[in-house]
């Protein structure tokens, strides 16, 4: 058996002549949940089409739990779960006739998962799926893909549109039902940077279809830090200065978050002028948010690949 439960090489895909996936090599490890993030455009939704077979590669190699992509089976299908952001379920029927027909498609099928999960949504079996709210849909989505007993769970967004209170009761379904399966993997894609500090045993970057960063969260954040500087005139150019990630000039302040730098950055900004420099952490969802923007405005230099 693979180590990995994603690993792909030199993967490229197309679109209008743009690429979507360019050159993508990753190599996920199996277990716990790996937190993809990026923005528009990144690549996330492209690759997961792409593993799952439902788009061919241009060129390039990708494998899922170990099988090709290119020619899933039936039965690797099964140890696949997927949830989107659209939750799209068809309308006309009742929860209890769908939940029987995905009982019946799925040899591992687990109920008490099922019920467990669902248990966390206000959703009747007589329902009809077109009367479900989107956060209702989105926990019965989560509870069929748990309740197949997937090796690897794909969840692409799947809170995108969902009240906090849905969303709450999602990723604490979602946690609790993983739970039970300590050899899962869970791939999670998300913008929202306090679901991935709550889940997030791995992070993983893309930018403009290749991966950029991957490692725990809390590592990622010790990398970056924030310098305040205080400048007496006019700011210099510290954009040109050794792992910046972004400038901002707030009340008189310069604050620069950077990449992987020492206390030699403080002593940088001080030869330029810097009456004084206080450095801080920062949090994931800045330090995420300074990282894409600088990758999103132009290429992301070679200093910040890990």
């Amino acid at each position: 058996m693979s180590d990995y439960a994603i690993d792909t090489e030199d993967l490229c895909l197309v679109y209008k002549r743009k690429p979507a996936l360019d050159h993508l090599t990753l190599r996920l490890p199996r277990g716990g949940i790996h937190a993809f993030v990026g923005a528009n455009g990144a690549g996330k939704s492209s690759l997961f089409r792409v593993l799952l077979g439902f788009e061919p590669a241009a060129s390039g190699r990708a494998r899922i739990l170990g099988h090709d992509c290119r020619r899933l089976t039936p039965a690797l299908r099964e140890r696949i779960g997927f949830v989107n952001e659209e939750h799209t379920l068809p309308a006309w029927m009742r929860v209890r006739d769908l939940t029987d027909m995905q009982r019946r498609q799925y040899p591992r099928w687990n109920d008490a998962r099922y019920d467990d999960v669902l248990g966390h949504f206000n959703v009747e079996p007589g329902q009809r799926i077109g009367e479900l709210s989107r956060g209702e849909r989105a926990g019965l989505n989560l509870a069929m893909a748990l309740a197949q007993g997937p090796e690897l769970l794909i969840l692409d967004e799947p809170t995108l549109g969902l009240d906090v209170v849905a969303k709450r009761a999602f990723l604490d379904a979602m946690l609790q039902g993983t739970l039970d399966d300590a050899g899962a993997t869970v791939v999670y894609c998300s913008h929202q940077m306090d679901e991935i500090e709550r889940v997030a045993d791995n992070l993983v970057i893309l930018e403009r279809g290749r991966m950029r960063y991957m490692s725990g969260p809390d590592d990622f954040c010790e990398r970056i830090r924030l310098w305040i500087a205080a400048f007496p005139a006019k700011v210099p150019e510290v954009r040109q200065l050794p792992g910046v990630l972004q400038v901002q000039v707030i009340d008189d302040l310069t604050h620069v978050v950077v990449f992987d730098q020492d206390d030699s950055f403080g002593a940088r900004l001080k030869l330029l002028g810097a009456h004084s420099v206080q450095a801080m952490p920062l949090g994931l969802d800045r330090a995420v948010n300074a990282f894409l923007a600088h990758g999103h405005a132009r290429p992301v230099a070679n200093l910040l690949a890990a």
